[in-house]
């Protein structure tokens, strides 16, 4: 049985081309995505903590930052932004969050931001994805 250089040709293309579709890293289907949070965060007279940073996404997904703050004298605090606009461009976030007992005060704490996409099941949220993450020492200063 003879075959043809064509269908041989053609054989070996397909083959590759598949190996190639099912090989593809996992990160080449991922936008471009970051999230920071600044150094300096705010404490106000009612003990509301301010904290801001910046964020860069693309492409389609309702996307939120979640900031968690800790001391290690106090409790932890965690809050999430609202939806956020995914353009391409840098765009900055600002939070503002009463701290529901949490006691934190000025000085020293941590900060992690975390860039997610809400997954929904219809309306309903039905998981969320961490996108990025920056995690920094930062200095929670009395707002004057």
């Amino acid at each position: 049985m003879r075959t043809s250089a064509r269908r041989t040709a053609f054989t070996v293309f397909s083959a590759l081309a598949a190996t190639a579709l099912f090989t593809a890293p996992a990160a080449a289907t991922v936008y471009n995505q970051a999230v920071s949070v600044q150094e300096h965060a705010e404490i106000a007279e009612d003990g509301a903590l301010t904290l801001r940073g910046t964020y860069h996404c693309e492409g389609p997904g309702a996307l939120q930052i979640k900031v968690t703050v800790q001391q290690e004298d106090a409790g932890n605090l965690s809050v999430g932004t609202g939806s956020l606009v995914c353009d391409g461009a840098d765009n900055e976030w600002t939070v503002r969050a009463p701290q529901f007992g949490a006691g934190l005060h000025p000085g020293h704490a941590v900060a992690t931001a975390e860039l997610q996409e809400v997954h929904l099941h219809g309306l309903m949220p039905s998981g969320v994805s961490t996108l990025a993450v920056d995690t920094q020492d930062i200095e929670i200063h009395e707002r004057s």
